[in-house]
């Protein structure tokens, strides 16, 4: 079984596709040491895709969405506050789109998700290692090698100081990162443990190396001191938890977060008893105990009513993208990227019919996979569990959005998009034999 999931994985079903798939494994394994080397083959790939798969690709109703979405942010760039950060931000969006349909017509197996996952997965183990030897031995790296070819810059004691960053420079994008490869490497080695229960898998070798990878990413994701990130964590385990039926884990957990919320926000007598076995890292950070001289102005809070308000004053075109910046530094003096929420920037900053169309195209996705999932006959038994774990990064990356946004960093934006993208093009590879099946009845 292994074998034939193998030789899956390695040969595209459609000959004709094979050239870009093997550019896009090697290069999302160039990705996390050279961001712009992998990005440069996954975006061949893609055009090759373009290319091989015209036909298909102009067919589908998602893209003829996206290509009305990528008009509306053209015309609301056109009436922009300042016109020039706001056309440079359509390259956040824009040439991920084209992306996106030619790899949702490329990736069309189960096999092809879980390969995707193994590379992810391995490749994250570096990245976790740098981490740790940045926060507890100092270890600083500054290698820059023509521009952006090669850019690995890593802060002693990390960026903010005293939250690992790694190689991704600040605590929030590497937890991010390490949410996806922690949740896929989960999926991967619930996949191997099952193999191993059936006897179909011999070899544990496979699950030994997931689950010390998934500890070290866990361990690495704590480290962080990203809140969002614990958070998705947890809601992953849970979703993972209820999945398999494991009552009593559901249950461990809920506990156990319970716990850590009652010691950060419980009136003072309660949350004292609480305090005497949760340490003062979890609570302190979830309350802002650990940083109580936090100007208002950083608070999300403050940030997502003012982008709010932004979006009543120019609710049909927004005010443009990235001139969020310069806006809440003139109202509040203080420097910052973006509101913190992924959803109310796209509404202040492109517009309500703009982010309702990107949101309804993401539900649409959204939808028809887990529509998908349960429909039994369609995705194979043993197919499901890698499938959901993607849905699940998907979820969590929504969940994160909600309170941070990923969109401005290269290296979230690309791997968000090949997650939809693997999602929606079996999506689409399951519909479509579907239809032939009723054809042929």
């Amino acid at each position: 079984m292994l074998g034939a999931s193998l030789n899956q994985a390695v040969y595209h079903p459609n000959p004709a596709l094979q050239l870009p798939w093997n550019l896009t494994q090697l290069g999302l394994v160039l990705f996390p040491l050279s961001p712009f080397f992998g990005a440069v083959l996954i975006v061949l790939a893609s055009l090759i895709t373009w290319v091989r798969q015209l036909s298909k690709i102009i067919h589908r109703p998602l893209n003829w969405g996206f290509a009305v979405l990528s008009i509306l942010l053209i015309i609301s760039a056109g009436f922009a506050y300042d016109k020039t950060p706001a056309f440079v931000g359509l390259f956040n969006l824009l040439p991920y789109f084209i992306v996106f349909a030619g790899l949702s017509a490329l990736i069309q197996k189960p096999a092809q998700l879980r390969q995707l996952a193994w590379i992810l997965v391995i490749a994250s183990v570096p990245i976790a290692i740098l981490g740790l030897g940045q926060l507890f031995l100092g270890w600083s790296v500054n290698l820059t090698f023509l521009w952006i070819v090669v850019q690995w810059i890593i802060a002693p004691g990390g960026e903010p100081p005293g939250r690992m960053s790694s190689i991704l420079m600040h605590a929030n994008t590497l937890a991010a990162y390490l949410v996806i490869v922690f949740t896929l490497g989960l999926g991967l080695g619930l996949e191997q443990w099952q193999l191993i229960k059936r006897k179909t898998q011999y070899s544990s070798v496979p699950f030994i190396f997931l689950t010390v990878t998934g500890i070290l990413n866990f361990i690495a994701l704590i480290f962080t001191n990203s809140r969002n990130g614990w958070a998705i964590a947890i809601f992953v385990c849970l979703a993972y938890a209820l999945y398999q039926g494991w009552r009593i884990l559901v249950g461990g957990v809920a506990s156990i977060v319970s716990c850590i919320l009652l010691a950060a926000f419980a009136p003072s007598p309660v949350a004292q008893i609480f305090r005497h076995f949760v340490p003062p890292f979890f609570w302190a950070r979830l309350n802002d105990d650990m940083y109580p001289d936090r100007p208002v102005a950083l608070m999300r809070k403050t940030q997502w009513e003012f982008a709010w308000s932004l979006t009543q004053q120019h609710p049909w075109t927004g005010w443009g993208l990235r001139n969020f910046t310069a806006l809440y530094k003139a109202k509040m003096q203080i420097s910052l990227n973006h509101p913190h929420n992924l959803f109310l920037m796209l509404s202040a900053e492109t517009g309500l019919p703009s982010t309702i169309l990107f949101c309804g195209l993401i539900a649409w996705i959204l939808i028809a996979s887990i529509q998908l999932l349960r429909n039994s006959k369609s995705l194979h038994q043993e197919d499901k569990l890698i499938f959901f774990s993607y849905l699940v990064v998907l979820f969590g990356w929504l969940l994160f959005n909600t309170v941070d946004v990923t969109l401005y960093d290269f290296r979230l934006n690309t791997l968000s998009w090949l997650m939809l993208s693997a999602v929606c093009g079996l999506v689409y590879r399951y519909d479509q034999d579907h239809r032939l099946k009723a054809k042929e009845s």
